[in-house]
């Protein structure tokens, strides 16, 4: 009986230590992993972006808190002034469709793609409005970004809070 009770006691001892130790560590943070942009012939885009997110953000989203693919659409609709559709969520990555997303313009030589500028700054904005704020970190700059015009080429940008307006003629 005394055997029992110490194990008991010790039992509690370890679950107040565990948690004890969840409260103390920081929450984690929301991190943009990669974001990919492929710009179709007529100007619409699918967009593919891939995060990370901290256990507290799992849990908001989990109970409906937070919908993460609906503050990125909102973030891109402000972004490129066009109607943006999640064609797909998970917890870790979220695809849309954007018509219009690239502006093209036909010449003698070919098609011209012009891509409005991505600036990701405005997000922390965004996560402001919730609750949890104060308990994560975020980074907003995805590690890496690539925009993919209709023949294949390709621009890059790595760990960048913005990106650029582009343009990129297609023969």
């Amino acid at each position: 009986m005394v055997l029992r009770g110490t194990r008991m006691k010790r039992g509690m001892l370890v679950a107040s230590l565990l948690i004890l130790s969840l409260m103390a560590a920081p929450a984690g943070a929301f991190s943009a992993d990669n974001l990919r942009i492929t710009v179709e012939t007529d100007g619409s885009a699918e967009v593919t972006f891939n995060y990370t997110l901290s256990w507290i953000e799992r849990i908001a989203v989990f109970f409906r808190i937070a919908e993460p693919e609906q503050e990125l659409r909102s973030a891109l609709e402000m972004a490129t002034g066009a109607p943006v559709t999640v064609t797909s969520a998970r917890s870790d990555s979220a695809t849309f469709s954007i018509q219009g997303f690239a502006k093209v313009r036909s010449t003698d030589a070919g098609n011209v793609y012009s891509t409005p500028g991505l600036d990701f700054t405005g997000a922390q904005k965004m996560l402001d409005r919730y609750w949890f704020a104060p308990l994560v970190e975020a980074d907003f700059s995805p590690d890496l970004t690539v925009v993919r015009f209709p023949d294949g080429h390709e621009e890059t940008f790595a760990d960048q809070s913005a990106i650029p307006a582009l343009s990129h003629m297609v023969p």
